[in-house]
């Protein structure tokens, strides 16, 4: 599989003061990566800083086999920000927001052509809002306005997803809704980091975990690696005869980022590539 992201030994940060510290990660083409950590654990400075958004202290980041300072095809990285709700500010449709989707591939003075217009319909038929495109997006409720969100993302044509607590916020029939989406995108082959509290939710989609702690990458494997861990954890904890774990649940059997318990999520372990 092509390696579309690499990281080695990279820092990131504000005002030159780090956040994220000697970050190692390589994501290769079709994966669908979750990114856990609690809040300030810097996750999402981690995504921030491979999307250009921060600063790059120190190592190396590779985007699509090109240093990122030399890296011009910004386009190839789509953004989805955890946003509760779309400005009510201003008024406009759900297609009116998708269209921005495509503005960075054409002059702004030029007129949208049918090539974007198909694929601003593909975009909203994928998150499943093609029927409400006329709809004024302050109507919408939030798990719609983040399928809008994704939509605008899919517009540009990405190589990458990066997507910030897409389903935080959000009711569980609405999440569920979002899961779906997120499964077809991930069936289509579209490469996936999504930074989330909530694995449950991404049950069936996810086929790699990497965990934020303090700033560093303190985990990356798959979603039955992870399981083992926590196993460890409730094993040492019990020699010891301290029966603390770290996801702060009864006996550690449940996950810390989500609902569902960590032993019965099946994020499809097995083979840990898209069917």
């Amino acid at each position: 599989m092509e390696t579309v992201l690499a990281l080695r030994s990279a820092s990131f940060g504000y005002a030159g003061n780090p956040v994220v510290r000697d970050a190692s990660l390589t994501v290769h083409s079709g994966e669908v990566i979750a990114v856990l950590g609690p809040n300030g654990s810097g996750k999402s400075t981690l995504m921030r800083g491979i999307l250009g958004l921060n600063d790059h202290l120190s190592g190396d980041l590779d985007l699509f086999g090109i240093p990122a300072a030399s890296f011009r095809e910004r386009t190839r990285l789509g953004y989805v920000p955890q946003r509760h709700t779309l400005s009510t500010s201003v008024r406009a449709t759900v297609r009116e927001i998708v269209e921005v989707g495509r503005l960075p591939h054409r002059p702004w003075w030029r007129r949208a052509s049918a090539q974007d217009h198909e694929l601003i319909d593909r975009a909203l038929a994928r998150v499943g809002l093609a029927d409400r495109e006329r709809a004024d997006v302050s109507t919408l409720s939030g798990g719609q306005q983040r399928r809008v969100l994704i939509a605008r993302a899919l517009a540009g044509q990405p190589d990458i997803l990066i997507m910030d607590e897409p389903t935080a916020g959000v009711d569980t029939a609405s999440q569920e809704v979002l899961a779906e989406v997120l499964q077809r995108l991930a069936a289509s082959g579209v490469t996936m980091i999504i930074v989330t509290h909530e694995i449950e939710a991404l049950r069936g989609i996810v086929t790699r975990i990497v965990e934020v702690s303090h700033g560093r990458i303190a985990f990356d494997g798959t979603p039955s690696d992870l399981i083992s861990r926590q196993g460890r954890r409730i094993l040492a904890a019990s020699a010891t005869g301290h029966h603390h774990v770290d996801d702060d649940s009864p006996e550690g059997k449940r996950s810390p980022y989500g609902a569902g318990p960590l032993d019965e999520l099946d994020l499809r372990d097995k083979e840990h590539r898209h069917v």
